[in-house]
């Protein structure tokens, strides 16, 4: 058994919006994970994705996984891309856990029709939360590439360099799983997110 494969199970808890790109995002990471040698589970949970609401995914890794599921204050990671849905999603953050947010704005529909409005200082709240957390706008990052959808490589480019796992062929993976016609534009969004944390 390989040091990498003897090694406990880590949880990363993923929150978006529907459209968001959030369950390829976790797709990219587990097939990466998955060739590394780690037993992965993944689980996704749509909700109502179709108007704009919560997308989540659980993904766990390790020598053996038991569970695709996380439970609350049970997330090694939380990597939130939309600031609301990291709020939503704290409470399954373990105590010290670390939390990466894409400072970047959905409003639902209820902020669009004026019934509520988008809560104010978001980053600030969540950062006195998690001290440590790590937050940019990945969604102008990406606009800056080219395409404002990419920003979900953006911030799996940066979620793969906080947990030290370069060792990964990312390039490989991304190659096999987003069209081919999208690959240079997903591997310089995914290389940038990862410049963020050098």
């Amino acid at each position: 058994m390989t040091e990498r494969a003897a090694m406990e199970t880590k949880s990363i808890l993923m929150a978006g919006v529907g459209g968001q790109g959030t369950i390829l995002a976790s797709k990219v990471l587990s097939e990466g994970l998955m060739r590394a040698g780690y037993d992965v589970k993944m689980s996704e949970i749509h909700g109502m994705s179709q108007r704009g609401g919560s997308v989540t995914t659980h993904v766990r890794f390790g020598s053996k996984v038991h569970s695709p599921v996380i439970s609350e204050r049970e997330a090694d990671i939380l990597v939130s891309f939309e600031k609301v849905e990291a709020v939503r999603w704290l409470v399954y953050l373990k105590p010290g856990g670390m939390l990466v947010v894409n400072d970047y704005e959905i409003h639902p529909l209820s902020v669009l029709t004026g019934e509520a409005a988008y809560p104010e200082d978001i980053i600030g709240r969540l950062r006195d939360e998690v001290p440590g957390m790590i937050s940019f706008d990945a969604g102008r990052i990406a606009e800056g590439l080219g395409n404002v959808k990419a920003q979900n490589i953006v911030l799996l480019g940066a979620l793969t360099k906080g947990m030290k796992l370069d060792h990964i062929d990312w390039p490989s993976v991304l190659k096999d799983l987003v069209p081919q016609k999208l690959y240079d534009l997903n591997l310089r969004a995914f290389e940038t997110g990862a410049s963020r944390l050098v």
